[in-house]
């Protein structure tokens, strides 16, 4: 996965009081919004992983791969989502296609 940025808030409250919008496209949340999805991503994978090495199988990580998201206003950005070897994971937070 890419470098995460840390959100700094102090930062973007100051960016806030500038005039930056706080949604939309290059909206101030949407770095925060990232970095939590594909931290809880991150999470469910672990854990699928770990279920299926528990029963055993024999899985482990296999890359990621890209999904662009549409927000909820006119912003996008894209998650990097964890797969697994044998391609049993499928995500419940952001489903698949």
């Amino acid at each position: 996965m890419e470098e995460q940025i840390e959100f700094d808030f102090n930062e973007i409250l100051q960016e806030f009081r500038d005039g930056k919008r706080l949604t939309g496209k290059g909206g101030l949340l949407a770095p925060l919004i990232k970095q939590l999805t594909e931290a809880a991503l991150e999470a469910e994978v672990e854990s699928h992983i770990a279920n299926d090495v528990l029963s055993g199988s024999r899985n482990r990580r296999n890359g990621v791969n890209k999904k662009t998201i549409k927000g909820t206003s006119d912003g996008t950005f894209e998650l990097e989502t964890s797969r697994d070897r044998n391609g049993t994971f499928e995500p419940q937070l952001v489903k698949k296609h």
